[in-house]
This record gives C-alpha cells, sequence and structure tokens, in this order.
C-alpha cells in the first residue's frame, strides 16, 4: 500500500501558529513535545487545530521535525 501526503497540509501544518495561551505564535512544531502529549491526554481541541496538533505530535515521536523545518524553507505559507 502506498501512502501519498497531501502536499498543502503538509505545507499548512509547517506555517500554522499557535492561536493562544503560553505558546502564542510560536510555529506548531517548536511546541515542546512534554506540551503536545499534555493536550493528547487532557484532549485535542476540535477542529482543524486539534488534527494539526495531534499529527505535530505522531512527527516528533518520529523524529521527523527537520522534514517541516524543510517545508517551512521550501515552501512559502499558502493563501487561503
Amino acid at each position: 500500500m502506498e501512502v501519498f501526503p497531501d502536499k498543502r497540509k503538509l505545507i499548512e501544518l509547517a506555517h500554522y501558529r499557535m492561536p493562544f495561551g503560553k505558546f502564542k505564535d510560536r510555529y506548531l512544531v517548536d511546541l515542546p513535545e512534554a506540551y503536545l502529549v499534555w493536550f493528547k491526554q487532557k484532549g485535542f481541541p476540535e477542529g482543524k487545530l486539534g488534527l494539526l496538533l495531534k499529527s505535530t505530535l505522531e512527527i516528533k515521536e518520529n523524529g521527523l521535525e527537520s522534514l517541516i523545518r524543510k517545508i517551512q524553507k521550501e515552501f512559502p505559507p499558502l493563501k487561503l
């Protein structure tokens, strides 16, 4: 089975910033892993933010942050 990640979603995740709280305006990939684990334990927010936080945790747990940082450098944020 082949997996084809959605490029637009990866670009969006790479440029998405935390909209509230102690880490407001930080890129999700720059959030501490412990903060993401806390969200996992308490429950991720509903909607897009929750999905992006969950994805970011999986990326960090698998040591793939460098891929997201490469996307940040090579692809501009999407115009919505």
